[in-house]
């Protein structure tokens, strides 16, 4: 059995597992949105930040990575990945399908926004986001290292996306 792993966020930095094989892909009908509030990993609860999550939309898609799971290591890869993604149950686990630039499809581990949990926050302005984001700190550190590592990781792999790119540069502003 083969298993892939749908990246838009932090998987493409820091995916955590060993990566056989990557390739660029689009998931239909959802967004990467900053509309999860971090109260774990880049946030408290009294201070939480934001990360990216896959935002259900009928007209959008997301640009990310498909990410081939090395043979033999499938089952404690979706084991790590539960620990690490579904510790505040505001992400969903999905196997959804995604379009490889090599033309292949496949079906792909993915983590979506429930929109019903009480960390779902879409719709935040982009000056509301960066003010947040430049602020949070968490377990794992400053919010602002997430969407640095994810936004320069974006372009290293030539994947465009101009709302976070307005994110970064305006976070850089307000933290200079």
């Amino acid at each position: 059995m083969t298993m892939w792993v749908f990246g838009y966020g932090s998987l493409l930095w820091n995916p955590g597992f060993e990566v056989a094989e990557s390739v660029i892909a689009t998931l239909p009908g959802y967004a990467r949105s900053f509309c999860m509030r971090s109260i774990h990993h880049r946030g408290t609860v009294e201070q939480p930040g934001l990360v990216l999550a896959l935002d259900e939309s009928v007209r959008s898609a997301c640009e990310g990575m498909a990410m081939r799971v090395a043979a033999g290591q499938e089952a404690q890869t979706l084991e790590y990945l539960r620990e690490r993604e579904l510790i505040s149950s505001a992400y969903v686990e999905k196997n959804l399908t995604v379009h490889l630039t090599d033309g292949r499809d496949v079906e792909a581990v993915t983590y979506v926004i429930d929109a019903a949990h009480e960390q779902y926050c879409g719709g935040l302005p982009l000056e509301e986001q960066a003010q947040i984001i430049a602020r949070a700190v968490g377990g794992r550190g400053p919010n602002t290292e997430y969407l640095i590592n994810t936004a320069v990781h974006l372009s290293e792999v030539g994947l465009h996306d101009p709302a976070l790119e307005w994110l970064h540069d305006r976070v850089k502003a307000l933290t200079s």
